[in-house]
């Protein structure tokens, strides 16, 4: 019998819940105001249950010969799904977790912590001030993830030229940015992102289901972008075969999809738009 009971805390966007799922013993579901936020396995780190989380393993697991350790970056901690697959997958990887939301991490900490040994420290902090403070030295980590959102949007002040260029000054030569957008026809939002990051680096993708890139609905598209060619025909395998199918979009494609959208500046920066109700809410 499952002895785990859910657990309640008020948070600083609203209402976080920690679920257990009834189908997985170490498994629990992250919510905040009832939309899914994080799901993690505490007895099987590398499960990946959302599509999103994934498509960002499948980017993670191409970047270097397998088991090879990372310095990683991650903006935005949730229930620290991508720590724990990376710590999991990449022994030995460095990661520092920036997580604005104190009480989010209290509540991790305290009923689904990370191991001590599992190369994790996590700072409370807001991302962009982390990335342009002393703390986050430049050229100082492999692989940034960016997985912020205040409430059910990417704030807007993670969105401008400025941020890029703070984000690509801590990454190596050789380093990779992700980071979970969502957005859905026009893609106002997601084609200013693409026409951001494109003034810092040089190669972008964007993976998504063929469905959100159709404009047929709302939904998560993971955004790469590094200064040397992405292995995108071994990501198109991937995330074609997985049991959530993705397309990768890249080169000319990607760039007749960006069209004539421009860069966000500071000034005129918005946070990503509002999911229409019902887009990731359970129950």
């Amino acid at each position: 019998m499952d002895e785990r009971i859910p657990v309640t805390r008020p948070v600083a966007h609203g209402t976080a819940k920690l679920l257990p799922d009834i189908d997985r013993k170490g498994a629990w579901l992250l919510t905040v105001n009832d939309a899914p936020q994080s799901y993690v396995d505490l007895d099987a780190p590398t499960h990946l249950e959302f599509e999103y989380a994934r498509r960002l393993g499948h980017v993670l697991d191409t970047l270097a010969e397998p088991g090879r350790p990372l310095d990683v970056l991650h903006l935005g901690g949730g229930a620290l799904t991508m720590p724990r697959y990376l710590a999991a997958t990449r022994p030995g990887s460095r990661q520092d977790v920036v997580e604005a939301d104190r009480g989010l991490i209290d509540l991790i900490n305290e009923h689904v912590p990370v191991p001590d040994d599992a190369g994790v420290r996590l700072h409370a902090a807001d991302a962009r001030a982390w990335l342009e403070s002393e703390s986050a030295a430049a050229d100082s980590v492999d692989v940034l993830i960016a997985d912020v959102f205040g409430g059910s949007r990417v704030p807007a002040h993670l969105t401008s030229v400025a941020y890029a260029r703070e984000a690509e000054r801590v990454l190596r030569d050789d380093g990779v940015y992700l980071a979970n957008l969502a957005d859905t026809a026009p893609f106002a939002f997601l084609r200013s992102q693409l026409a951001t990051f494109s003034t810092v680096f040089e190669e972008l993708a964007l993976i998504a289901e063929p469905g959100v890139l159709r404009g047929r609905r709302f939904g998560n598209a993971i955004l790469v972008a590094a200064h040397h060619p992405v292995d995108t025909t071994t990501l198109a395998r991937r995330t074609a075969s997985d049991a959530f199918p993705a397309r990768i979009e890249h080169g000319a494609a990607l760039r007749d999809f960006m069209g004539d959208a421009q860069p966000v500046r500071d000034a005129n920066a918005v946070p990503s738009p509002e999911p229409p109700d019902g887009a990731f809410s359970i129950g």
